[in-house]
């Protein structure tokens, strides 16, 4: 169906590439992007040059077009801290000349040259993720360009759309600027047998506790690996996901786990075999110390996962009383919280009554793009 509204020239930039599961901003690019295409807006998502974060047997090929969307590359020097900075400054400079009503920027970082695009009277939106600067794996350097990033947005941009209502907070008392919330949206999870999993990973349904992100800090798998040794079950734990300029950290990882046979790392995962694990898991952990609005949660929930969290705002709004959690950065109390939730089966099974139901009915991806469409007008 089109949408009845002036028909938009948009572009967006900030993400690494569609399509593509780096990251919880390429998800969100892409559903963005191929509805307010199929409601009839010309839409073109600048891809970065480079290879997918966890290694090239994972790149798509090249396309022109994907789902009605246009889809072209700029330029990035593929280094570690200078790879984003510089897909946006080529990012900016094309939508700046281009023939674009709305330029749309992902991410803190790329907000660094908002200004340009800004300058040539377009009109321009941020999306604040997270509040990036804040991010362990990055370097004094990345993270004064993603403070710089984070300034751009508050004075220049139109409007900012952040994701929890800590960040909208964190903006009106930094700066004294206003933002909208718009959370992002999750669509049903369809549940799979465990086929590819069983023969790849030898996992049966309700075998393992899931682990499944990026491998960074923040997200905090070293403490679930070290709550995890605590907690006597044969269940298995399942870490599940590629790094993210954070190789050292990966590796740091296995190290940590290498003396319990127990762990298992899957590597980055998509399509069926990510289908299977979230449809399979028995207890969805994440544990981390700093979230933007955590898709991955979203995505687990919408398979009906019982999902154990921090005590995070960004965690605990999205879950409210259909999760478990503990307090952030407590390896001991997270170890209990395994425990009781592997000796107590009917108390998963009541987590995860209804779970699906509450977050797909609740975070959707066509009013998120209803509500950014009338930002943008």
């Amino acid at each position: 169906m089109r949408d009845n509204a002036k028909q938009l020239n948009i572009v967006m930039l900030g993400h690494k590439r569609i399509p593509s599961r780096e990251g919880g901003i390429e998800i969100v690019v892409e559903e963005l992007s191929t509805r307010m295409a199929a409601l009839g807006h010309r839409v073109t998502c600048l891809n970065r040059r480079g290879s997918h974060v966890s290694g090239e047997q994972f790149n798509t090929k090249n396309t022109s077009l994907y789902k009605g969307v246009h889809v072209r590359t700029v330029w990035a020097l593929d280094k570690r801290g200078l790879a984003a900075m510089t897909a946006s400054i080529t990012g900016a400079i094309a939508a700046a000349f281009g023939k674009f009503d709305v330029v749309h920027f992902h991410a803190e970082g790329p907000c660094a040259m908002l200004w340009l695009p800004k300058l040539f009277k377009k009109r321009c939106i941020a999306t604040i993720h997270g509040l990036d600067h804040r991010r362990a794996k990055w370097g004094r350097f990345a993270r004064t360009y993603i403070l710089l990033g984070e300034k751009c947005a508050a004075r220049f941009a139109d409007e900012i759309i952040v994701l929890s209502h800590g960040v909208q907070q964190y903006f009106k008392e930094t700066y004294g600027r206003d933002t909208v919330l718009i959370e992002n949206g999750v669509s049903r999870g369809i549940g799979r047998a465990a086929d590819q999993i069983s023969q790849n990973f030898g996992l049966a349904k309700d075998s393992y506790i899931l682990f499944l992100g990026r491998l960074v800090p923040e997200k905090g798998p070293h403490y679930l690996i070290d709550a995890f040794k605590m907690v006597k079950t044969d269940k298995k734990l399942v870490i599940a996901g590629g790094s993210s300029d954070t190789q050292e950290f990966a590796q740091q990882l296995k190290a940590q786990a290498a003396d319990d046979d127990r762990i298992l790392f899957t590597g980055f995962v998509q399509g069926q075999i990510l289908e299977e694990l979230y449809s399979n898991a028995y207890l969805y952990v994440l544990p981390s110390d700093l979230e933007g609005m955590p898709l991955s949660l979203l995505e687990a929930m919408s398979y009906g996962c019982c999902c154990v969290t921090s005590d995070i705002e960004e965690c605990t709004a999205v879950t409210q009383s259909h999760g478990v959690s503990f307090e952030k950065g407590n390896v001991s109390l997270l170890a209990q919280t395994l425990q009781m939730l592997c000796d107590d089966p009917q108390k998963v099974e009541s987590v995860k009554a209804g779970a699906a139901d509450f977050i797909t009915d609740r975070y959707n991806w066509d009013r998120v793009t209803k509500k950014t469409l009338e930002l943008y007008q």
